[in-house]
């Protein structure tokens, strides 16, 4: 009696100790001095021997939205801000009254085209400052990381015309690599007419890819994933349920082609681990009856299993959840999406939760809404921090227990600093850029090797581009 007491005691020591074994702090901080109503980075490399860095976009306004129903006229201005992962600001640019605070008008991407070891800063900027939907006056530019200095500009890619607005402003700006070059990707649309382009190292046009309205299988997405999906050397970008490599815009397959006409919010690559191989998961829009909103696909393309019949399936992620890290893909079912000059919430909230590779539903025990996985501690299982939509910050372990609060919402979660583990940069209402790592962290051998997978490397840098927050969950 009195052992099996002991082992008891043994056993919820564990728990908690196990519950506690988190320190997670603020390793750095920045005050911008102005209220943020929107919010976003990507992490900057600036040469060899530096300190890493982040690049931001933000305003005052709330995120701006292209559709009619959500979009507002904005009283304030976009901004870019570089710091260090010290919390150092190193530059600020106002970008003036011609570029509407959002996401689908002006993304920022930081990537290495010119492969001198240090990234550009890309984003849209505009001609005609008196004139900020005059979409023909529209210029790609490149900035230097380090000065801010403009170091190019492109004419910005015309989209189909006559459109919707919601049609005609959705923007995105990419990167992969073939063989180890680098390709730089632009794109325009997501619902109707949908054009992509590759650019070489000297910003001369590779290839274009023009999807008409009427073009027969899946349309866009928005999550953009980058991921050498057959393992032959050369990116191919997930449009969608279409695969693109990157040499010559080819499409390699596009998922349920003659059963699949819609739009999916969601679209993650998951990494076996035991087969060596890719698949990826998607979650559907409801602009059409067709079923299951929630699909996973092999490297081919081939559905391996699907699951509900109806709904908006708004958002969802793929983490490693299980206790040898087994991924776990979330969709996420709403009724309504409201967005206004005072931010966005959602109606009607269900969550649905399976086994990655089997398709098998499963009940985590809490609720994982608003949620984006992050490793924090560095040993291959990931954490929740509640950092998206109407998420409050609390931070999560994989079995719900809490750890902490960021205080905010979530701008990146990966590894973009020189500490151990993955890390959180917050941002909060009253202004103020937080870097938060857990002081206890460890990197294994195994995070090791997914911090420098190319997957990780070349994704990592899309959280500024479309809602591309999840994507690292899946390797």
């Amino acid at each position: 009696m009195k052992n099996g007491y002991m082992f008891v005691l043994a056993f919820l020591f564990c728990i908690k100790l196990s519950a506690q074994d988190y320190d997670l702090q603020v390793v750095a901080e920045l005050d911008l001095g102005v209220p943020l109503g929107q919010f976003r980075a990507v992490p900057v490399d600036f040469g060899k021997d530096k300190p890493k860095g982040v690049a931001a976009m933000y305003s005052e306004d709330a995120e701006i939205d292209p559709y009619i129903g959500m979009f507002f006229f904005p009283k304030n201005t976009l901004k870019i801000v570089v710091f260090d992962e010290s919390g150092r600001q190193l530059w600020k640019k106002d970008l003036g009254t011609g570029v509407v605070p959002g996401i689908w008008f002006s993304p920022i991407f930081a990537f290495d085209l010119d492969q001198n070891g240090e990234d550009e800063i890309w984003y849209i900027d505009n001609t005609d400052p008196d004139h900020p939907l005059d979409y023909r006056k529209y210029v790609l530019t490149r900035l230097n990381a380090t000065t801010g200095e403009i170091e190019g500009q492109w004419p910005w890619p015309l989209p189909a015309s006559p459109q919707s607005m919601s049609h005609t402003y959705r923007h995105f700006i990419m990167g992969g690599f073939v063989k180890g070059e680098p390709v730089l990707l632009t794109a325009q649309g997501t619902y109707g007419a949908m054009a992509i382009q590759g650019w070489n190292m000297d910003m001369s046009l590779r290839w274009e890819v023009k999807l008409a309205a009427d073009a027969k299988g899946a349309a866009g997405s928005h999550v953009t994933p980058i991921v050498d999906i057959n393992v032959d050397g050369v990116d191919d970008l997930l449009w969608g349920e279409r695969a693109l490599e990157l040499d010559t815009g080819s499409q390699m397959f596009c998922a349920d082609e003659h059963s699949w006409e819609g739009h999916s919010d969601i679209t993650q690559p998951v990494y076996d681990y035991a087969g060596n191989t890719w698949g990826f998961f998607t979650c559907r829009e409801n602009f059409n009856d067709q079923a299951p909103r929630v699909a996973f696909y092999d490297n081919t393309g081939t559905r391996k299993w699907g699951d509900l019949e109806e709904g908006h399936i708004d958002t969802g992620w793929a983490a490693r959840l299980g206790d040898q890290g087994q991924p776990v893909v979330l969709g996420v079912r709403v009724g309504e999406k409201i967005r206004t000059a005072e931010g966005e919430r959602r109606t009607g909230v269900e969550e649905f939760t399976y086994e990655a590779f089997t398709g098998k539903n499963i009940d985590l025990g809490f609720t994982v809404y608003s949620s984006i996985p992050v490793d924090l501690n560095g040993d291959g299982i990931h954490e929740l921090v509640k950092g998206y939509f109407e998420g409050d910050g609390t931070v999560l372990d994989r079995k719900g227990r809490e750890i902490g609060n960021i205080g905010g919402l979530s701008a990146m979660a990966s590894k973009f600093t020189s500490l151990p583990g993955e890390q959180i940069l917050s941002y909060s209402k009253d202004g103020k850029v937080r870097i938060w790592a857990d002081k206890n962290a460890s990197d294994n051998d195994t995070t090791k090797k997914r911090y420098l997978n190319p997957f990780y490397k070349t994704n990592q840098k899309q959280t500024g581009n479309g809602y591309n927050l999840f994507t690292l969950g899946g390797i």
